[in-house]
C-alpha cells in the first residue's frame, strides 16, 4: 500500500488547520442563515433542476434589481464530499455588488467519475446561464477550482454560454490529478493513468481565451501552493497568494463585497 499512500499527508488539510474539523459545521450554519434570510426577502430561488438526478440541482441568489451578470460558484470536497447547502453565504459578496450567484450540487465519487462530474457542472452552468442574462464568471474552491478550470476546454459549455465568459477564478485548485494517483483517494476517485491526464486542467491541450486568476492561501500546504502555481505558469494566468489564509478560510472573503477576492471575480 505504500505506493498509493505516500502523498496522503501532502494532500491533507484539516489536520494542519487549527480547529479544522469544526469548519464544515460552521459553513453549514452560516449557509443556512444566509439562505433563510434571502428566501425571506424573496432573493433566493432554491432547488432548481439542471438534470434528472437527485443532486443535479442548484440554488440561485439574486441581488436587488436586475443582475449585472452571473457568478457560478462550484464547491470542493475532493469530489467526494459536501453539496451546495454548505456554501450559500459565500454568495453575499457578489450579491452585494449586484450580481446573481448560482451554486450547484453534483454527484460524488465513487458513484461517478471526475469526468462525469465535469460534464454535470457544464450542464449546470448552461442551465443557470439561461436563467440570468449578462456576463458570466466562474469560481470554485479546491475540487471546485479544478471543475471551473475544466470549463475552459472548448466544447464543454454551450457555445453561446462560453461566449459570455468574462473571468474564471480557481481558488486553491487541484490542477494536476497525477499526484493523487499516489494517495489512498485514488480508488474512490476512480482514477486511472489515462483519466488523471485527461481530467487535469494543467495538461489541457487547448482552452478558451478567457482571463484567469488563480487564487490560493499563502499559508496552505505546499502541495496546494504547487498546484496553484502549476496552473498559473501553464496558462500564463494571474496568480494571487492571499496572505494569512489557509485552505479553509481562503474562501471567506467571498462574503465581503469589496474584498480582493470579489474584486478579482467581478471588478
Amino acid at each position: 500500500m505504500e505506493l498509493i499512500t505516500e502523498l496522503d499527508d501532502a494532500y491533507t488539510n484539516a489536520a494542519y488547520i487549527p480547529g479544522g474539523d469544526d469548519y464544515p459545521d460552521r459553513w453549514a450554519q452560516a449557509a443556512q442563515m444566509w439562505r433563510t434570510r434571502e428566501a425571506h426577502d424573496d432573493h433566493a430561488r432554491l432547488d432548481l433542476p439542471y438534470g434528472q438526478g437527485e443532486r443535479e440541482r442548484f440554488d440561485l441568489f439574486l441581488p436587488e434589481g436586475a443582475p449585472e451578470g452571473l457568478v457560478v460558484f462550484v464547491h470542493g470536497g475532493y469530489w467526494m464530499k459536501f453539496d451546495r447547502s454548505y456554501w450559500s453565504h459565500l454568495a453575499a459578496g457578489p450579491v452585494a455588488r449586484g450580481w446573481a450567484v448560482a451554486m450547484p450540487s453534483y454527484d460524488l465519487c465513487p458513484r461517478v467519475t471526475i469526468g462525469e462530474i465535469t460534464a454535470q457542472i457544464a450542464r449546470a452552468i448552461d442551465v443557470a446561464a439561461g436563467v440570468v442574462d449578462g456576463p458570466l464568471v466562474l469560481a470554485g474552491h479546491s475540487a471546485g477550482g479544478h471543475l471551473v478550470s475544466r470549463m475552459l476546454e472548448p466544447g464543454l459549455l454551450d457555445k453561446d454560454v462560453a461566449a459570455r465568459l468574462r473571468k474564471v477564478v480557481p481558488i486553491s485548485p487541484v490542477t494536476d490529478l497525477r499526484p493523487l494517483m499516489r494517495t489512498s483517494m485514488r480508488d474512490d476517485l476512480r482514477l486511472s493513468e489515462e483519466s488523471a491526464v485527461v481530467d487535469s486542467p494543467v495538461l489541457m491541450a487547448a482552452r478558451l481565451e478567457v482571463p484567469v486568476t488563480v487564487w490560493v492561501g499563502a499559508d496552505e500546504r505546499p502541495a496546494f501552493l504547487d498546484q496553484a502555481r502549476w496552473l498559473a505558469e501553464a496558462w500564463e494566468a494571474g496568480h494571487v497568494e492571499a496572505e494569512g489564509r489557509h485552505h479553509f478560510d481562503v474562501i471567506e472573503p467571498l462574503e465581503i463585497g469589496d474584498s480582493g477576492l470579489v474584486e478579482a471575480l467581478i471588478g
